[in-house]
Formats: structure tokens, sequence, C-alpha cells
């Protein structure tokens, strides 16, 4: 079969397609065919080398697809319609292959109401922002900002932030305001404008500013960043975290479920063929983009 990996670290060009065995179902895993799968940013990290490995990486962590086959004690059923995350930085295969395995707790129902390629873009975005909330621990009526809030991570985290009944305000580009007020932000702060200083309980500094991020915070709130070992130091007795996203298939079944009711919008900005992938790295590095790109076996 086909898979996205990379032998050598390195840009765009680093990225190669394999021809690897397909792979089997151990106990209490399922295997995948793969209909789509997302490119997201900790792509373009492995394939940079941030988290190392000295032979070759697949890469890849969303997939959505059909149940191919079923290791013992899994409790799924051969042509069910999934969704799953594989977590893991220097694993051999990932989701942007032909065929992928997850284990069987990592994986949920397909949304109901989604294409493949919109069901491939929530897993890892709508966990993130779900378990990050978690890091958080804000309580209803509490406010909350959320910066890169017009991307995959921080638009989800928008949404479900509402959903908790926190009082959001989203800082991204202008032209993101009335979406961001469509997906529940209270209020809205454009990214050339410095959020107040000690002006909320808790910040989800998707879009990774740090500093700026964590001033906005009030002395003993909370802070919660994407990208272990990035964080800003401790200040002001404010409680620092950085989020290690896991693999939920309870969870992940529970936002499918709030995808299928309109209250989670899954966007694609682009789709490419599994061939063309480093094209669609290329395409990821250019930025700009609202919604995934999403690769097609």
């Amino acid at each position: 079969m086909r898979a996205v990996t990379v032998s050598r670290f390195g840009g765009p060009e680093a990225v190669e397609i394999a021809r690897l065995p397909v792979p089997e179902a151990g106990p209490g895993q399922v295997r995948i065919k793969v209909a789509a799968a997302a490119l997201n940013p900790v792509d373009a990290a492995m394939r940079a080398g941030v988290f190392g490995g000295d032979e070759r990486v697949g890469l890849g962590w969303d997939v959505s697809g059909t149940v191919d086959a079923v290791g013992e004690g899994a409790p799924w059923t051969v042509g069910d319609s999934v969704i799953g995350l594989a977590t893991g930085h220097r694993t051999p295969l990932g989701t942007h292959a032909e065929y992928a395995v997850l284990d069987a707790a990592a994986v949920a129902p397909a949304p109901r109401t989604l294409d493949a390629p919109h069901a491939a873009s929530l897993p890892l975005n709508t966990l993130s922002a779900d378990q990050a909330l978690d890091l958080l621990d804000l309580r209803a009526g509490q406010s909350i900002l959320v910066t890169g809030a017009a991307g995959g991570v921080g638009g989800h985290a928008v949404e479900l932030a509402h959903l908790r009944g926190l009082e959001v305000t989203a800082l991204a580009a202008d032209e993101d305001a009335e979406f961001l007020a469509s997906r529940g932000a209270a209020h809205f702060l454009p990214r050339t404008q410095a959020p107040e200083a000690g002006r909320f309980d808790g910040a989800l500094d998707a879009a990774g500013l740090g500093a700026p991020a964590l001033a906005a915070v009030r002395d003993g709130g909370a802070y919660v960043g994407l990208w272990p070992g990035q964080e800003p130091e401790a200040d002001r007795g404010i409680r620092i975290t950085a989020l290690d996203v896991r693999a939920d298939g309870t969870r992940l079944a529970a936002l499918a479920r709030l995808a299928d009711e309109g209250r989670l919008l899954a966007r694609v900005a682009h789709t490419y063929p599994l061939d063309a992938a480093a094209q669609a790295h290329i395409r990821l590095a250019e930025g700009g983009l609202r919604g995934r790109i999403v690769l097609l076996p």
C-alpha cells in the first residue's frame, strides 16, 4: 500500500510516498481503510524533525474511513464507518496511508451528516480543544481568551467554550470576526491589538503567542498552550500547562454528535490526493487557511 512517510527531516521536499505492507490489526485494534486523513501542523513538525527519530516516520494523526479488519477483543464490526485519532510522534505508519491501524478505544462512529473529508478534520482538533478546556478548568460564567481563534483548534475551542457557558473573547484576523461571533464568541479582538492585561480568567493560546497571552490572564488564573515545552514562564500565580492530546474514542463520539447537531463546524479548505502530499505540505506552510487540508488515498 501507499503511505506518506519521511526518512530524512526537512521541508515539504522530505515527504515521501512509500510502499509498505498492509498492516495487521492486533488484539484490541482495528484496521481502517482510509477514506480521508487531515493534514495538521503537527505533521509538518514531525516532518521537520521537531520530535526526533532515527528511522522512517509515518505522518498523519486524523482518519475517517471504514473498519476493514478487527483484532481480537475489539468491539467493532467490519464495515463500520468510523473516525479516529492515532497519536504518536515516531511511529513507522500514520494515517496518511491507504490503511491505518488504531487502538479500538481511539475510534468513534463517524458523524452521520458529514462526508469523509469533513469528518477527518474533527478528531485531533476537537479533542485538543476539549482537553485544553479541561486543563483550564474554568466555571460557567468565567472569561476565556482564545488566540488563533479562527484556526482548527481555536475555532472548536470557541464553540466548546461557549457550550460550557464561558464568556469567550476570540483573537483572530479582522475578517474572522463575523464567523467567530456565529460560533459563540461574545467578544472579538483583532490580532494586531494586544489584549487587556489581567482581563481574563483563562487563556487558551492556540496561536502560541506565549507572553502576550499570559499577560492577559488575571493573577491566579490559568493558561494552556498547545506545544509542550514552549509555554511561557510562570508568573503572578497563574497555572500554566501545555496540552498533550490523548486519543479518546468515547469523547470523540460525543464530539461527533455535536458536529451532527451543528454545534461543531467541520471546515475543509482543500483536498489533495495522497500522492500529492508534498504539495499539500507546501500549501499548509503558506498559511492563511480557514479549514483543514485533507488527503484522499
